[in-house]
């Protein structure tokens, strides 16, 4: 059953004006093309965009879904895919589809357009609600409560996420932030979700305490605690890399799909 629409006051014009201003903070290397991946277009951002559909062992419609920006780093190196079927498998978590969506042109695999979609791009949000959640959901069929999406995201797209929770409530109730960065744009988004009412959200954050902008995201873990937000938050003695993020995942995927969670009915 479709969730029932989260009441929230229109965005300050402060998300376009700030987040437009601010410089990308961190760049990562290109990856090798990846299979199975289905190009979609975007009327919203007019160019088109891949992604790949992975359903968990035991997938049936109706079961959540998680949506993963930086697909391809999430299938690899982060071996997400992998270790969904490994906890399916030990019954820890319920079936879930998985969902790796892609900055990179498809036709351009070099071409990363993560840092002009990622901090909250009005286009990039309408672009994942008027077009690829649509187009999921006649393939797929997931539940369209929002207390059954999760959206996950690394660095840049972890501001993403966080700007998702913003930007997209009606459609995403579940964050999962992993080392959002940099410290600009987390000063963008602690001012934000301090202006902003509290929404019907559910979170994890975590940070590496080498080099990983710990300061700001101790801030900003701060202001979400302080407005009322339920987080679960990690810091780990590692940086800006897989060695932080990747060993985090299947405690994301325990918070937000746990084994004994029953089906939502929206909400």
């Amino acid at each position: 059953m479709p969730a029932a629409p989260v009441k929230s006051d229109p965005l300050p014009r402060l998300v376009t004006a700030l987040a437009c201003s601010l410089l990308p903070g961190w760049s990562a290397p290109g990856l090798a093309a990846t299979a199975d991946w289905q190009r979609i277009h975007s009327p919203q951002l007019q160019y088109d965009l891949q992604y790949q559909a992975v359903p968990s062992p035991g997938y049936q419609p109706g079961d959540p879904v998680l949506y993963v920006t930086d697909g391809a780093w999430y299938a690899e190196p982060g071996q997400l895919p992998e270790l969904i079927q490994q906890l399916r498998h030990a019954g820890k978590i319920r079936p879930l589809l998985l969902v790796l969506v892609d900055a990179r042109d498809p036709a351009d695999l070099s071409v990363n357009r993560r840092h002009q979609q990622f901090m909250c791009n009005q286009q990039y949000a309408a672009f994942f609600r008027d077009t690829l959640l649509p187009a999921v959901q006649q393939q797929y069929q997931p539940s369209t409560a929002r207390t059954d999406r999760v959206i996950l995201g690394l660095s840049f797209g972890a501001i993403n996420a966080a700007c998702f929770g913003l930007l997209l409530p009606n459609q995403f109730g579940n964050l999962a932030m992993q080392s959002p960065g940099n410290k600009d744009h987390l000063a963008v988004l602690t001012k934000l979700y301090q202006q902003q009412p509290l929404l019907p959200l559910k979170m994890s954050l975590s940070f590496g305490t080498l080099n990983d902008n710990l300061g700001a995201g101790r801030k900003f873990h701060q202001t979400l605690q302080q407005k009322g937000y339920a987080v679960a938050y990690q810091e780990v003695r590692f940086g800006h890399n897989w060695h932080n993020w990747q060993p985090l995942l299947d405690d994301v995927l325990l918070h937000f799909f746990p084994a004994t969670s029953t089906p939502s009915t929206g909400g």
